[in-house]
């Protein structure tokens, strides 16, 4: 087993700003970590944990929930030829997980290419966990040819317009948002004017006390605008949380752990448990990175994040699939 802990102290505020980030600001912000984050909010407070940690003891009586991303159902490529085979490999480390999280986040892109038994592949492994599951679609969920039916008619119930909603948890409020119907030149995510307007009157009744945790695919601030790593309209989304104590932004898309604090907001893009991409710059282009197959499970695997608020530093734990 892969134990190690790095303290994130170089990617400072300054370089890790959402707007005008720069490749060297970027690859700053970049540590590279697993894949499966469980958090816990104490206190309001979230932090994560490693999934087989003995500190979850600890937290025997702390909510926690777990968070997966980009699982790519139906991908066979050279970079991953079994992606279903490595989300198995995560979800026996989820159910091995003691106590049990109270529900289980997907960041986005559980199938490839939308099709019908890519979703039903999905669920039927994702179900073994026992968990309550909430998603977000990823732009790989809405390739069907009802350009989203096919995900809206299994996890869109309950939610407004093309699949975002809200709900309540021990106190703290989550928000899934979904950023990937009209995406901008580039690859750009977009929220759209709906959605905003939804958003606005959905935190309008919450106290600035109440811990906020928004989830959606492609990560709300700009992690490279180059490769559409960002939301177009993000930031007007961010402005209607700088007013609460406790924001928590957890996002996929990008299969690489880039992580940032700024003021009261913590940010956070999961690994993906199908393949990795490149870092922001170092390649032509991002998607799926091809390296030995004895180094992918490596790349992969469960990740803790110790998350403290203010200007301390990150401090991440990983644990890989090859342990």
């Amino acid at each position: 087993m892969l134990d190690e802990t790095r303290s994130a102290t170089e990617a400072s505020e300054t370089d890790c700003e959402p707007a005008g980030l720069t490749r060297r600001g970027a690859l700053t912000c970049m540590v590279w970590a697993g894949t499966g984050i469980l958090w816990t909010l104490s206190g309001g407070v979230p932090k994560s944990l490693g999934l087989l940690s003995d500190a979850l003891a600890a937290e025997a009586s702390a909510f926690t929930f777990l968070q997966i991303s980009d699982s790519h159902i139906g991908f066979n490529k050279p970079a991953n030829t079994d992606a279903l085979g490595t989300l198995r490999e995560a979800i026996a480390k989820v159910k091995a997980v003691a106590p049990k999280p109270a529900f289980l986040i997907h960041t986005g892109d559980i199938t490839h290419l939308s099709k019908p038994d890519e979703f039903d592949n999905a669920a039927e492994l994702i179900g073994e966990t026992n968990l309550d599951v909430h998603y977000v679609p990823g732009e790989h969920d809405f390739i069907d040819e009802g350009l989203g039916k096919a995900y809206l008619d299994r996890y869109g119930k309950g939610t407004k317009g093309q699949g975002w909603y809200s709900f309540d948890d021990h106190g703290v409020h989550f928000v899934g948002l979904n950023n990937v119907v009209d995406l901008k030149a580039g690859g750009l995510g977009r929220l759209g004017s709906d959605q905003l307007a939804w958003l606005a009157d959905d935190l309008k009744g919450k106290a600035n006390s109440t811990p906020i945790v928004v989830f959606a695919h492609i990560p709300l601030w700009t992690v490279y605008a180059d490769w559409g790593w960002g939301t177009d309209d993000g930031l007007q989304a961010l402005d209607m949380l700088k007013r609460f104590g406790s924001v928590t932004v957890l996002n996929g898309h990008i299969h690489q752990i880039v992580q940032k604090v700024e003021g009261n907001m913590t940010f956070h893009t999961a690994r993906s448990t199908a393949f990795p991409q490149p870092a922001p710059g170092t390649a032509p282009s991002p998607g799926p990175m091809t390296v030995p197959a004895e180094q992918l499970r490596s790349m992969l695997g469960i990740t803790s994040v110790d998350v403290r608020f203010g200007n301390k530093p990150l401090a991440v734990t990983d644990t890989t699939l090859a342990g």
